[in-house]
C-alpha cells in the first residue's frame, strides 16, 4: 500500500493526484477570500483572506498569462483551489472553461471547495463548465453541512473528500471518515504542515514539528497510516498524501517541466529541477533580505532597464536582460572569465542557484 512517491494509497489514486505527482498540473489558485477560518489554513499571508490570483508562483493578471503557465509546464490539467473558488463562481467558471477551449477536453481540471457554498445551481454550472472532479474539505468540528454532499452526487463526475490528519482530533475524523465513505469515490488525508503566516494557530495551539527541521506536525503521518491500516479492506480509494510527496515529487517534477521550456542556452538545470546561471547585478538591487519585495516595488523601473541596457552593450560577453529582476544573466564560464571585467564597471558578479518559477527565487547565491 505504499507508493514508489512517499505517499500511502488503498485501491485506485485519484486521476487529479495522477496527474499532480507528474508534475503537470497547473496549481490555478481563484481567490484568497473563504467563509471558513480554519485554525490550520496553510496560505500565505499575501494570500490569506486577500482577493488575489495566482497560476502556480505566478501573480497573474488576465486569462493569458494563466495558458503561458500552462503551456510552461506542459501542463495536462489544473488543480483549482483558494481560498474557496467558489467565491469568485464567475471567475472560476470563466477561466474554467477558457483552460477547456484552449486545451480540450481531456485537460483535466478538479476543485478544490468547502461544502459552505455549495447549491444545485452552482454544481451545475460547474459541471456544464466541464469540471471533471470536484474535492470537497468539510468541517471537522460541524456536522450541519455534511448532507450537503449529495448534492454533488446527482452529476458525473469524480467526487471526493480532503482534509487534514489533525493527531489530536481521531475522533472527529473517524467519524467523518464513517459519514463520508460510502458517499464519495475517494478520501484524500494529507499530512499536517506548520505554516510560517498569523493567522496558522498551530503552534499556539500547542502543535510541534516532527523534528528541527521539518514542518510537518508530530503525530500526523502516523494517524494518516493508521487509517490506511483501518480501511484496507474497504471498496473507498483513500490515498495518505505526505508532505515529501508534494515537495520531493509533485513540486519537483513540475520544477522539471518548467525548467525545460524556459532554460537559456547557458543554463545549467540539476537533477531537482534548478537553475544554475551567472548573474550581474547592479550594487542598489543585489539581492538581500527583502529582494524580492524590493524588486516588485521599484518605481523607476525603465531607469534601470536603460541602465542595464547601456552596460549589456559594453560587455564582451552575451548576456540576457533579466527586466522581471533587473539583471543580467550569463553562463557560470563567463561569469567566472569576466569577473575583473564586470567588477571594474562596479557591478556584482555571483553564481545563483534558483527556482524555475516565476519569482526565480533564489537557493543559493555566490558572490566571485
Amino acid at each position: 500500500m505504499k507508493t514508489k512517491y512517499f505517499s500511502y494509497k488503498i485501491n485506485s489514486l485519484p486521476k487529479g493526484c495522477q496527474y499532480c505527482i507528474q508534475g503537470a498540473k497547473v496549481v490555478m489558485f481563484i481567490t484568497g477570500l473563504c467563509p471558513r477560518n480554519c485554525f490550520y489554513c496553510p496560505l500565505s499571508d499575501q494570500k490569506y483572506k486577500k482577493d488575489v490570483i495566482y497560476a502556480d508562483e505566478w501573480p497573474v493578471k488576465n486569462i493569458k498569462d494563466i495558458i503561458q503557465e500552462a503551456k510552461l509546464i506542459d501542463a495536462k490539467g489544473a488543480g483549482f483551489t483558494g481560498g474557496d473558488p467558489l467565491k469568485k463562481l464567475w471567475r472560476t467558471l470563466f477561466i474554467l472553461k477558457k483552460l477547456k477551449k484552449t486545451f480540450g477536453k481531456k485537460f483535466h481540471i478538479h476543485l478544490y471547495t468547502s461544502l459552505n457554498l455549495i447549491n444545485k445551481t452552482n454544481l451545475k454550472k460547474l459541471h456544464q463548465a466541464g469540471l471533471d472532479e470536484i474535492r470537497f474539505h468539510p468541517d471537522l468540528f460541524n456536522k450541519t453541512l455534511w448532507p450537503k454532499i449529495k448534492l454533488a452526487r446527482k452529476f458525473k463526475w469524480d467526487l471526493g473528500i480532503e482534509i487534514p490528519l489533525i493527531p489530536d482530533k481521531k475522533s472527529h475524523t473517524s467519524i467523518l471518515i464513517d459519514y463520508f465513505k460510502d458517499k464519495v469515490d475517494f478520501i484524500n488525508l494529507n499530512e499536517l504542515e506548520i505554516a510560517d503566516s498569523k493567522h496558522n494557530h498551530l503552534t499556539r495551539l500547542g502543535y510541534t514539528p516532527r523534528n528541527l527541521y521539518s514542518s510537518t506536525v508530530k503525530g500526523s503521518a502516523e494517524l494518516g497510516k493508521y487509517y490506511i491500516k483501518k480501511l484496507k479492506n474497504t471498496k473507498i480509494n483513500v490515498h495518505f498524501c505526505t508532505a515529501k510527496l508534494k515537495d520531493a515529487v509533485q513540486l519537483a517534477n513540475r520544477l522539471k517541466r518548467r525548467a525545460k521550456n524556459i532554460k537559456q542556452p547557458f543554463d545549467q538545470v540539476t537533477k531537482e529541477g534548478l537553475l544554475i546561471r551567472g548573474a550581474i547585478y547592479l550594487p542598489e538591487l543585489k539581492p538581500s533580505f527583502g529582494y524580492y519585495n524590493k524588486i516588485q516595488n521599484i518605481k523607476n523601473k525603465k531607469h534601470y532597464l536603460n541602465k542595464l541596457k547601456k552596460i549589456k552593450s559594453q560587455l564582451k560577453f552575451k548576456t540576457y536582460l533579466d527586466e522581471k529582476k533587473l539583471r543580467l544573466l550569463t553562463s557560470q564560464i563567463d561569469i567566472k572569465h569576466y569577473r575583473k571585467q564586470i567588477r571594474s564597471l562596479n557591478l556584482v558578479p555571483a553564481i545563483v542557484e534558483e527556482y524555475p518559477t516565476y519569482d526565480s527565487l533564489e537557493v543559493d547565491i555566490q558572490y566571485i
